[in-house]
């Protein structure tokens, strides 16, 4: 891997990590275009500590809030609880799946079946979403409606279904609003990232990998960091305005053109 490619995976991973169309699924599709395969797990990874890094920036005065509420109870502590609750379904379940989201869910095929199945289900979030007079502000949202997300969260282990997408899809079935929907699925993915990222990089000793390319390691994740921290803030003006609409009609484009290539193959 050169430091072009690892620039170019940094701004795949930034871009689409907080905007709801699957980095991990166009990570896949950009390693299988770039030619990249070496290293692949653990650069994915380190991609994945920059945008962790972006949301601890970003969000950093609301993180000590809910931090000092743990100890000290308050009005936001309720609402850290329930951060922590969310992220057990996905720690789970990325646990039992590791394995195959090293191997078998790094398929194309899967991924672009994915794409276009979730872009679909996301569709059908919007026109629930807008059918509900009243919806849920952040400080406001019920336990059902936290532990929901976090099984929608554990989705995202499979490339293709998006972990902001899945989230704040089921908050729209939830019926929260848009913007406290994608401000707690940024808050609960510092969580389970954070914990993915330690398990992975002491366990499987990709330390010693990154170590190697140490140049290119730190371009990718720079890269994805300060990208990841634009996402963010797009994501968050935007989706209030303008929903999922054209994140899913993207999806489901390019979910068929996918199908199409690789099924003519």
């Amino acid at each position: 891997m050169n430091i072009f490619q690892a620039l170019v995976l940094g701004l795949v991973q930034g871009l689409t990590e907080f905007i709801p169309i699957s980095s991990s699924g166009h990570l896949v599709l950009a390693h299988h275009a770039l030619g990249v395969f070496d290293h692949g797990l653990a650069f994915d990874l380190a991609l994945h500590f920059g945008t962790l890094v972006a949301l601890i920036i970003y969000f950093w005065k609301d993180l000590v809030v809910y931090l000092k509420s743990l100890f000290i109870k308050n009005d936001k502590t309720h609402l850290t609880w329930l951060l922590i609750v969310a992220t057990i379904p996905a720690a789970i379940i990325g646990y039992l799946l590791e394995s195959k989201a090293e191997t078998t869910f790094r398929s194309i095929r899967l991924v672009s079946f994915n794409l276009l199945a979730f872009g679909l289900i996301m569709l059908v979030a919007e026109h629930y979403y807008k059918r509900s007079k009243k919806h849920v502000e952040l400080d406001n949202i019920s336990a059902a409606q936290a532990i929901s997300m976090g099984l929608a969260q554990a989705l995202a282990v499979i490339p293709g279904i998006s972990r902001s997408g899945s989230t704040i899809t089921a908050g729209l079935f939830g019926k929260l609003d848009r913007v406290a929907a994608t401000r707690f699925s940024f808050l609960l993915g510092i969580l389970i990232t954070a914990g993915a990222i330690l398990k992975v990089f002491t366990e499987k000793g990709v330390l010693s990998q990154i170590h190697s390319q140490q140049t290119v390691f730190l371009v990718g994740t720079l890269t994805a960091l300060f990208s990841g921290m634009l996402a963010i803030r797009f994501m968050l003006g935007f989706i209030g305005k303008h929903g999922l609409y054209v994140f899913a009609y993207y999806r489901i484009v390019l979910g068929i053109i996918l199908i199409a290539v690789f099924t003519l193959k």
